[in-house]
């Protein structure tokens, strides 16, 4: 019997060393600091230094882990206390956008330093856009000089692509917006993102994340008007902007109006309260009468079903464009609308194939229900027509409109016999 004990096994293997480049150094958020800090005095204010500093700090500095406290240094000269103050007690350094001049060249030349380093380290791009609006909720911890310096180079970021328009969420922050403070921000953002592109690049980013219809909201309820607003942002010198505000102000308007009036006339309200309710909007929102005529057509035309056979269509489209006839007259009381419901007609009947015999049977009804008049008529056929089935719909009018001039012409020659 073998008294010997018996050995227990033992996991063994070997042990991998780390490749220098992958390692980085572990501090905790103050030694990061310290490290960057000391970096940025020694490349002093020369912006190229610190782009290629930071480029190389990345390989031994873990960014990833500590991003909110690298650009805490970068945009403010050292970490950032609740609030938007500098701690006393940390290291600071002047090599920051806070300590920048204020003024449009420093700010894109800072606004490169930022571009370079997210190229770099892409996974940084999250964590940027997390400080922005972090620094968007902090304005009130900045001076005036600090916020505008802020507004331009997030301006200049948004239009580089830098960063994304939904960090201006921020701003519609409840005592932002009291105190004045999101506006005048604002203010200075949209300048330098318009100088750097337009207003329509402008517009279709803040499409992308459904904010073209909520920059009202940059003011109290007690201001929250399209008036103040477009003094405002003209005042300040941004006119294209006001403009712009106020066309998206009147498309939401026009577009809330086509669905009210679709939904009176499916629950076949009187024409009286109708028209009412219609000329009530077109006061309040400065809606022009040509707008509304289009808007009515088109409602009109949507509240039915129609027929997919040509022959029976423009039956069906002459009885209930009849029944229509007095809601489209109250709209039709100067020329240019005359003519802007002509046009709709012919596209609507070059749009829909089953309505191209239509077009010259819904025009007469329109003659004979004062709808349309004379004049305007013969305006389109002459020379206001639009190209869609221009040949097939003025040879269907060519007829009525010798009708029309002849009868003019008795007109007149009848006038003058009067004389």
């Amino acid at each position: 019997m073998n008294n010997q004990k018996q050995q227990k096994p033992t996991l063994s293997g070997q042990r991998f060393k780390t490749r220098k480049r992958d390692e980085k150094e572990r501090f905790d958020p103050t030694q990061f600091q310290d490290c960057i800090i000391q970096g940025l005095t020694e490349t002093g204010s020369d912006l190229e230094a610190v782009a290629k500093f930071l480029d190389a700090s990345g390989v031994k500095l873990d960014y990833r882990r500590y991003a909110e406290t690298l650009f805490d240094i970068l945009v403010a000269g050292g970490m950032l206390a609740p609030g938007g103050t500098l701690a006393d007690d940390m290291m600071r350094t002047d090599v920051c956008v806070f300590a920048a001049q204020e003024d449009l060249e420093t700010m894109q030349a800072f606004a490169q330093v930022f571009n370079k380093l997210i190229r770099r380290y892409k996974y940084l791009e999250k964590g940027f856009e997390d400080e922005v609006k972090k620094l968007l909720l902090f304005l009130k911890g900045f001076s005036e000089s600090e916020r505008n310096k802020l507004a331009m180079l997030t301006g200049i970021l948004l239009a580089n692509g830098t960063l994304n328009a939904s960090i201006l969420n921020s701003l519609y922050n409840e005592n932002l917006v009291k105190e004045g403070v999101s506006a005048a921000f604002a203010v200075k953002l949209f300048k330098s993102w318009i100088n750097e592109k337009d207003i329509n690049a402008v517009a279709a980013s803040l499409r992308k994340v459904n904010m073209d219809n909520r920059l009202m909201e940059l003011f109290p309820a007690n201001k929250k008007s399209l008036e103040h607003f477009t003094k405002y942002f003209t005042d300040a010198g941004l006119k294209e902007l006001s403009e712009y505000v106020r066309n998206q102000q009147s498309i939401g308007a026009r577009k809330e109006l086509q669905k009210e009036l679709q939904e009176q006339m499916s629950r076949g309200d009187p024409f009286k309260d109708i028209i009412l309710y219609v000329k009530e909007e077109m006061k309040k929102n400065n809606i022009s009468e040509q707008t509304v005529i289009g808007i009515i057509w088109s409602s009109v035309m949507s509240t039915v079903e129609w027929n997919k056979k040509e022959e029976l269509v423009a039956e069906q489209a002459i009885k209930h464009l009849k029944q229509y006839s007095p809601l489209l007259a109250a709209f039709t009381t100067q020329g240019q609308s005359e003519l802007t419901l002509l046009l709709k007609i012919q596209e609507y009947c070059y749009d829909n194939i089953h309505f191209m015999k239509a077009f010259q049977k819904i025009v007469v009804l329109f003659y004979k229900a004062e709808v349309l008049s004379e004049e305007p008529i013969l305006k389109w056929y002459k020379d206001a027509h639009v190209a869609k089935g221009k040949s097939v719909f003025l040879e269907q009018m060519k007829k009525f409109v010798e009708w029309l001039k002849n009868a003019e012409e008795e007109s007149e020659s009848e006038t003058e016999e009067g004389d």
